[in-house]
């Protein structure tokens, strides 16, 4: 083999983003974690993936896959808030809670008057 190809990283350890959780047309009982409010519409694995290279977090794509609520729902994204060693990948973001807000907050259009 070659030795250039770089390792695979793990990602089973990484915390488990469906789009659902950030979805404005959702209910807290259909799995929105985020007031509707600041949730955005119908946003996509893809869009989650363009927000976590934005916010600089790694990140891995899982098509395959599908929410357990709504298993017509497909695709979720795994992405790494923390190293292996325990520190913030990225300092502003600590919690799940805390990337969903951001994502919706850089998913949303801004509006200029």
């Amino acid at each position: 083999m070659d030795g250039n190809l770089k390792a695979m990283p793990d990602t089973s350890r990484w915390v488990v983003i469906y789009p659902v959780y950030i979805n404005s047309k959702k209910t807290l009982a259909e799995g929105r974690r985020i007031c509707a409010s600041k949730a955005c519409e119908n946003p996509t694995v893809v869009e989650i993936g363009d927000c976590c290279q934005y916010l600089r977090l790694p990140c891995a794509i899982e098509i395959d896959k599908a929410y357990s609520r709504d298993f017509m729902q497909r695709g979720r994204v795994r992405v790494q808030l923390k190293r292996d060693d325990g520190t913030l990948v990225n300092s502003a973001i600590p919690s799940r809670k805390s990337f969903h807000l951001r994502f919706s907050f850089a998913a949303k259009p801004v509006l200029t008057y």
